[in-house]
This record gives structure tokens, sequence and C-alpha cells, in this order.
């Protein structure tokens, strides 16, 4: 395998999956070193896929993804998914000019280039730091359109929501805080 092939690939696909995250992430980020941790690397420069698998920490900046296993892909267009699974994946950055962190955690994260999207599946939960959360069985992100999408499930959310049901906590703004846009809901993709 060619070094710098190996580095494109890695940096590229790490990159999506990690400044795809939600609300607006840390611009700088972007400038920043991409740090990787695992007990195992898998790369198959032909099929441009990465596999990172037990404990696995990448870092960029403010940006931190701690899973079991990550995948990150490019297709020949050059658009770049990733999958995180874990018990649970957690995505955690630092705000583009505001204070506090978003954080999303799910049993898998996705993230789809091509389309600027984000989805949490299983036990879902999105916090934008000090107080705002939302939690369901399965949320989208936009982040052309920052839309959310946030749906229940057959079982309990995370957190103890009751069966099938969304739950939401959105804290009052004041007139010096940034106004922040509400999670809408909807029904999942099909």
């Amino acid at each position: 395998m060619r070094p710098n092939s190996l580095r494109m690939l890695l940096a590229g696909a790490c990159c999506a999956l990690l400044l795809g995250g939600p609300a607006r992430a840390e611009k700088a980020d972007r400038s920043k070193p991409i740090n990787l941790e695992s007990d195992r690397m898998t790369v198959d420069d032909a099929q441009r896929t990465s596999v990172f698998e037990g404990n696995v920490l990448m870092t960029q900046g403010t940006l931190s993804i701690r899973a079991d296993k990550v995948t990150v892909r490019q297709d020949k267009d050059g658009n770049q998914y990733g999958t995180a699974i874990g018990n649970p994946a957690v995505l955690r950055q630092k705000r583009e000019g505001a204070q506090g962190y978003i954080q999303g955690e799910a049993e898998r994260i996705e993230y789809n280039g091509k389309l600027d999207l984000v989805e949490l599946f299983n036990r879902a939960r999105l916090l934008r730091e000090p107080a705002d959360e939302v939690r369901g069985n399965y949320i989208s992100y936009n982040s052309r359109t920052e839309y959310f999408t946030v749906t229940g499930g057959g079982g309990a959310s995370a957190g103890g929501s009751p069966a099938g049901r969304v739950h939401a906590v959105i804290q009052p703004r004041t007139g010096t805080e940034e106004a922040g846009k509400a999670p809408a809901t909807g029904a999942p993709k099909q």
C-alpha cells in the first residue's frame, strides 16, 4: 500500500465522519491534525475503506469520537461516509461561535458526506450544552439545511423516555444568548 494514499484515505474519510457533526461544528477543527487510536486497524486501499476496532478514539481539535468500531470509506466521486458503532458511540464537538458543546450518542452513528447528513440510530440522544436535549430512537441532522428529524421507537428511549416517544428539553434564550433553532419532529426516512 502506498503510504501517501493511506494517509489521504484516512484523513479524508475521518474528516467526513468528524466534520459532518451536528449543529455548526467548530470550523477551526478542519485545519487541525486527526489523531486516531484503536486496538486494530484494517485498510483496503483498493476499496477505499478503513476499519478501526477496539476502544476507538478519534480526535481533531475540539472534536472527539469514541466507539467500539469505526468504518470509513470514500466513493469514486470523492464523497465520504463513516459509521461509528458502540454501546454507545459518542460524538462531541465545540459549537462554532457559541459557548458549549454538541454531544451525540447512539448505538450507531452514520455520516453521509454526499448529503451532509448525520444519523443516530437506537437509543439516540443529542445534547446542546448547557441544557438543550432531544432523545428518541432515531435522530437525523442535515447540516446543509440545519433540519432535525427525531422519532421514537418500539422500546424505551435512552434516558428512560416512555416507549415510542420523543423527549425534548429546550431551554429559554435570553436576548444576549444565541437564538438556536428548536429541533423539528417528523417521520423517519423510508
